[in-house]
């Protein structure tokens, strides 16, 4: 955990006990902060009381006294629509922050390398934590993956924070600077947190505005809105699965290229790579490379680790194979743009989708659908995505995931869809049913599991 002796003696609000607030609680309280703590949902306070961290409301406390008001980056503070508590801490000339600046102001001798984008993000921020330390260098990775910030271990000069940023975090980063800032992509996500597209392309953006100045800017230049950033930042390092660069790091073919400097370079063939498949992968794998070499690994020793990488729970992660048939757990797919990446993988899918929909559903799945061979629909989007696949795709309506998942083993297995893969690519958020993405995950890979040892019933 990390310590903040500079806050000791202060008072500092916390707002959002889930798992990063009631980190920093912890972390603040064992500092010598004074903590006034707060959360809309009251089970969460009374687990917080019973933890010893005081709980004071904010939304009547004279929030001109706090030093600051550290915000949990899930609660939307000023869209859809402004949050009383943070128009309270504004109105009172108190800074709003999160997490992530504490620690960069608590561990300034520590390098960092922040990663984001709409996609991919908490691949190459793993996939960079493992390269890090295979090649011998102390490395912490969380933030928005995992581990949150402030629970991280202390590192000494040389060490090295690999930090996966939402937009919602990067909105709350003050005066944090980065040492290799990666922006993998940028396509249309979370438009009511950030007012429409520009606020949400404003937010992501702040990666490269927190770059230090003798930092270096890695930026995927495979969609319009990062190639339109990527020329307003001279040197940034330009990066690509879909064409080959005049300069940067490119695999177009699965080989990836370094062409950074010298003449370009195949470095590492990455298409037999089982736990990187597909286009994705390789702009996630080029990303890792650039950022890798930024902080002086040696390029050989960065391609033997890009090959062992042993990939990222829920990511286009094997669960099983049962029957010639593969069992994909790629629960963190939130959006229709996470799903595509998964759908182009495989050519015969019984694919299990739904969830808590966001913008546009999964229309823009349409040039995929003859992929499919069955759909099963789960969850709050079940009826809207029922009609899209209408007279396109095989559906059937399941209600939850225990039944899709019984329910598409049974049909696959029935059809003797040797090569075939039962997917679990929602497309959409996990709260109408799940607590988490990774929660949703885990009752996939249990279900597989039970179906793999014959103790599930056929449905």
């Amino acid at each position: 955990m990390i310590e903040l002796p500079f806050l000791a003696s202060h008072t500092v609000a916390v707002m959002g006990l889930g798992r990063s607030g009631m980190a920093s609680a912890e972390a603040l309280s064992r500092s010598g902060a004074t903590v006034w703590a707060w959360d809309d949902d009251g089970a969460r306070r009374e687990e917080a009381a019973a933890r010893g961290i005081p709980v004071v409301d904010l939304a009547s406390a004279d929030l001109a006294v706090p030093a600051m008001l550290l915000w949990s980056p899930g609660i939307p503070h000023t869209h859809p629509r402004p949050h009383p508590v943070a128009m309270r801490a504004r109105a009172a000339g108190r800074p709003i922050i999160c997490d992530v600046e504490l620690l960069a102001r608590a561990q300034p001798q520590a390098t960092y390398v922040a990663v984001t984008g709409t996609n991919g993000k908490s691949t190459t921020t793993a996939l960079i934590a493992h390269i890090l330390r295979t090649t011998g260098r102390r490395a912490e990775a969380g933030a928005n993956l995992g581990t949150p910030a402030l629970a991280l271990a202390p590192l000494v000069r040389g060490g090295v924070y690999v930090l996966e940023l939402s937009s919602y975090q990067l909105e709350l980063i003050d005066t944090a600077r980065f040492d290799v800032s990666v922006l993998l992509n940028v396509t249309p996500d979370h438009l009511g947190r950030h007012g429409g597209m520009d606020g949400y392309l404003a937010a992501k953006r702040r990666i490269l505005d927190h770059a230090k100045a003798s930092g270096t800017i890695v930026i995927g230049v495979d969609d319009g809105p990062c190639r339109s950033l990527f020329s307003g930042f001279a040197g940034a390092v330009p990066i690509s699965a879909q064409a080959e660069l005049e300069r940067g790091v490119y695999a177009p073919e699965g080989l990836l290229i370094d062409h950074r400097r010298a003449a370009p370079q195949v470095v590492l063939d990455l298409r037999p790579i089982p736990t990187l498949p597909g286009r994705h992968n390789w702009q996630n794998a080029a990303a890792a490379y650039a950022a890798a070499c930024a902080v002086g690994c040696d390029p050989r020793a960065v391609c033997d680790a890009i090959a062992s990488y042993p990939g990222l729970p829920h990511r286009q992660e094997l669960v099983a194979t049962i029957g010639g048939i593969a069992y994909v757990n790629d629960s963190k797919a939130t959006n229709a743009d996470a799903a595509e990446k998964a759908l182009v993988c495989y050519d015969r899918i019984y694919w299990i989708a739904g969830g808590l929909p966001k913008e546009g559903g999964i229309e823009a799945l349409r040039p995929h659908f003859g992929r499919i061979a069955h759909a099963f629909l789960i969850g709050q989007a079940a009826d809207e995505f029922a009609g899209t696949l209408e007279g396109a795709v095989p559906h059937t309506q399941c209600g939850n995931l225990a039944t899709a998942v019984a329910r598409a083993h049974a049909m696959a297995q029935a059809e003797d869809g040797k090569g075939a893969v039962v997917l679990l690519s929602p497309a959409c958020a996990s709260w109408d049913q799940f607590a988490s993405f990774e929660a949703r995950g885990d009752a996939f890979r249990a279900a597989v599991e039970k179906l793999r040892t014959g103790r599930e019933a056929r449905p």
